[in-house]
């Protein structure tokens, strides 16, 4: 059970790098409609997990 829940969150994720470099795990549904990743508001950043937060600078 606690993995069909876990893949069905994941199914609903995208991985976005912004133009600075940094990764960001986000809901597709907190984003609007970006038409590029360098597109990427602050208040969208912030609604994301930055993944070097979670795996390091050098990730």
């Amino acid at each position: 059970m606690k993995g069909e829940i876990i893949s069905k969150e994941f199914q609903k994720m995208v991985w976005v790098q912004d133009k600075d470099g940094k990764e960001y795990a986000c809901y597709i549904d907190d984003l609007k409609q970006i038409k590029k990743k360098e597109d990427l508001t602050e208040d969208e950043k912030a609604k994301c997990l930055d993944l070097s937060e979670v795996l390091g600078d050098s990730w």
